[in-house]
């Protein structure tokens, strides 16, 4: 039977911990035989779980025979990497075994030495950071998981469940991986990526800059209409000396930077109203329903109405009173 070891380190994230459980097993094969044999190992007798202790069954030895091996994340990703767990990790991948990290625990694989020269993806708020740590690593913030074959890594918690139900689809099947899929009530493959999840807020020009009052009345002015161009009149600048100066004080294009400022209005709007998407496009400062569609799915990794029907929260006075 294919084992799954579940590292379980110190400070280990319990929602993390229990996603590859529960997943693997209760995963059934069509005879309705076990799938997996889960194992939760530690690197010590007792485990501090944050609210509870955790004494685990196995011990690192256990990943050395296991065919899978996930790592919840941690309450601190940056914190030192135990020696022994590293060498554990490295000796499994060494042996053929299949690693898989849940949300911050990338950072416990790029400290393993398992991610040098990779892609991976880690929880949006935590990207950055892994990717000024570990430079060799390829960091995506934008995917709910990145597969490399033996090594695998999820972005936020919710993100791990996805993981996980993509290594049962490897591994069994998508009929397999539908049904345990439908015992968890959620979908075998959700829309998009973290992007939808991520609050856009553009870049702001450092306190004191040259570009921070055009910056403040653009903010308040994107849902105009405004151009480029009329940026470029208000500053009394060229728009290419315009571009130069966002470039260099805002890191970015002023259109770029008036889309950011578009979007984050119209995801509230989408959040809040009910609004028809074709009126948000238009309340949001975007001159066309096609434009607004095509930059919202590029900012944000979905549409509006996929992007709606995940957040909106708007409960209309009349009716039914239902999500929208």
């Amino acid at each position: 039977m294919h084992t799954v070891a579940v590292l379980a380190l110190d400070r280990v994230v319990p929602f993390d911990l229990s996603v590859p459980v529960e997943v693997f097993s209760r995963t059934r094969l069509p005879d309705g035989r076990s799938a997996y044999r889960v194992l939760i190992c530690g690197a010590a007798e007792e485990v501090d779980a944050g609210v509870f202790g955790l004494r685990p069954r196995h011990g690192l030895d256990a990943l050395a025979a296991a065919d899978t091996v996930v790592v919840p994340g941690t309450a601190d990703p940056a914190a030192p990497l135990p020696a022994n767990a590293a060498a554990a990790l490295r000796e499994a991948a060494a042996n053929g075994a299949r690693l898989a990290s849940i949300c911050s625990s990338a950072f416990t694989l790029a400290a393993a030495g398992l991610l040098d020269g990779l892609r991976a993806t880690t929880h949006w708020a935590a990207a950055g950071a892994l990717a000024r740590l570990y430079p060799d690593v390829e960091v995506d913030p934008g995917v709910l998981y990145v597969d490399n074959g033996n090594v695998l890594t999820s972005a936020g918690a919710a993100a791990g469940l996805d993981l996980c139900l993509h290594m049962v689809r490897c591994d069994h099947g998508s009929a397999v991986a539908a049904d345990i899929a439908r015992l968890s009530v959620v979908p075998l493959e959700r829309e998009g990526g973290q992007a939808q999840f991520i609050v856009h807020e553009s870049p702001p020009a450092p306190a004191g800059a040259a570009l921070e009052p055009l910056l403040a009345w653009a903010s308040d002015n994107a849902h105009r209409g405004i151009t480029v161009a009329d940026l470029a009149a208000r500053a009394g600048m060229s728009t290419r000396t315009l571009s130069r100066r966002f470039r260099e004080q805002a890191g970015t294009t002023p259109s770029r930077w008036l889309a950011r400022v578009r979007v984050r209005r119209a995801q509230h709007l989408l959040e809040t109203t009910d609004h028809p998407v074709d009126l948000i496009a238009a309340r949001s400062g975007f001159g066309s329903p096609t434009a607004f569609r095509e930059r919202f799915r590029e900012v944000v990794g979905v549409g509006p109405h996929a992007y709606r029907g995940a957040f909106g929260g708007f409960r209309g006075s009349g009716g039914s009173g239902g999500r929208r």
